[in-house]
């Protein structure tokens, strides 16, 4: 009896529908251009928002750590102690996002598996917006709580939820700050504000926002001048930063009780001494200068607005990620293909990720890309669409 059966099975589905991933293998660092199994491409699928994943500042920090502290941290926090690096990132998060304090855990997704199973019991009740990340959803399931799931960024929606709830004592909303498929933001104001009337706590997964939104890439909650009134800012260090790692950040009696409870932080060991330092140095970075925030937007206004010029449908992004919806995943697919043939790195994004008919090329524009990237980019995908008959 083959015991694996199902995962041939399962495998063979994948391959039949068009939806096995193949994943390319990077042989460079990453920046505006990656070499892909021996290929020079341009890359425009990365979460390098600002350049940082190869930043020269970031890696002489992350080699300086490895000669004073070694390449870990040997155990768990809680029981090992904790490193001076770890403490100082802490701070510089707390600073960089406005709030008492911080926690740092070892990835963006163990933040929602760190914060809402500890916050919220059986007698309690979660409000999650229908398109938030995996990982929130992952962390929902975690928790024993009741679960009301609101339509995106349903205001008046989730305003019915709480009203039908409001006799329950204890009540979180958890929205991401950027939605990562189609780049909207969660309409943070109005969820304040029927925050505010239900007594309910707010956490927003940060993870696209920080580096991206705010005052020097602050965030969302910097974005809409909200300081005060959201409880609970996770987010990771693998995106705008360019490093590894995730945060929670708040008042100081929640990170106090994560430090005391959650999961993640007392049975993993820390981020790497190197990795910390990169964290470290990234927000020092924008402290100083909003400068590759603002290359940013510039890059993604520019080339937006040449993608719509071409006459290709890029939802409803109000962020540097731009879905150029394409429906089937067979045609996005073919078009990613097409794409990297022509020099242009680009990953077709389709069901499960995605709903089914909803197949695009998700493009993440870069700090890193200059404007004969763009150009070169612009080029390719008017090429490739006139080609597969996508645009005119």
């Amino acid at each position: 009896m083959n015991k694996l059966a199902f995962i041939d099975e399962a495998l063979a589905d994948l391959r039949e529908k068009g939806l096995y991933n193949t994943i390319r293998t990077v042989e460079s660092s990453v920046g505006a251009w990656v070499t892909i199994e021996g290929k020079r491409v341009l890359n425009m699928c990365s979460n390098n928002y600002l350049g940082f994943a190869n930043d020269p500042r970031l890696c002489e920090a992350a080699k300086r750590a490895i000669d004073q502290f070694g390449v870990g941290p040997g155990a768990v926090r809680s029981i090992a102690g904790t490193m001076s690096l770890h403490v100082e990132l802490e701070e510089c998060i707390a600073r960089f996002k406005g709030t008492e304090a911080a926690l740092s855990v070892q990835s963006g997704l163990n933040t929602n598996l760190a914060v809402i199973p500890l916050l919220m019991d059986k007698e309690d009740i979660l409000f999650t917006d229908e398109l938030n990340h995996a990982s929130i959803i992952d962390g929902v399931r975690l928790s024993k709580a009741q679960r009301a799931i609101y339509p995106h960024r349903d205001v008046d929606g989730l305003a019915r939820f709480l009203e039908e709830n409001k006799g329950i004592a204890k009540k979180l909303i958890i929205t991401d700050g950027v939605f990562s498929m189609d780049g909207d933001l969660a309409p943070l104001p109005g969820i304040a504000d029927v925050a505010e009337k239900y007594g309910a706590m707010i956490m927003v997964d940060d993870a696209h926002g920080e580096g991206v939104l705010g005052r020097n890439g602050r965030g969302i909650v910097d974005h809409f001048h909200l300081h005060g009134r959201v409880d609970i800012e996770c987010g990771t260090m693998s995106k705008a930063f360019g490093v590894m790692g995730g945060y929670i950040a708040g008042s100081a009696k929640i990170v106090e009780y994560l430090r005391q409870r959650a999961r993640p932080f007392l049975f993993s060991s820390a981020a790497t001494p190197p990795d910390v330092a990169a964290c470290i140095a990234a927000i020092g970075i924008l402290e100083a200068s909003d400068e590759p925030v603002r290359k940013l937007w510039d890059n993604a206004r520019a080339f937006k607005s040449a993608l719509k010029d071409l006459g290709y449908d890029i939802g409803v992004s109000e962020t540097p990620i731009t879905p150029v919806m394409l429906g089937e995943a067979s045609t996005a697919w073919d078009f990613s293909k097409a794409l990297f043939a022509e020099g242009v790195f680009a990953t077709a994004i389709a069901f499960p990720t995605v709903p089914r008919g909803k197949a695009r090329i998700r493009v993440m524009l870069s700090a890193a890309h200059s404007g004969e990237d763009l150009n070169f980019a612009i080029d390719r995908f008017a090429k490739v669409g006139r080609r597969l008959g996508v645009i005119r």
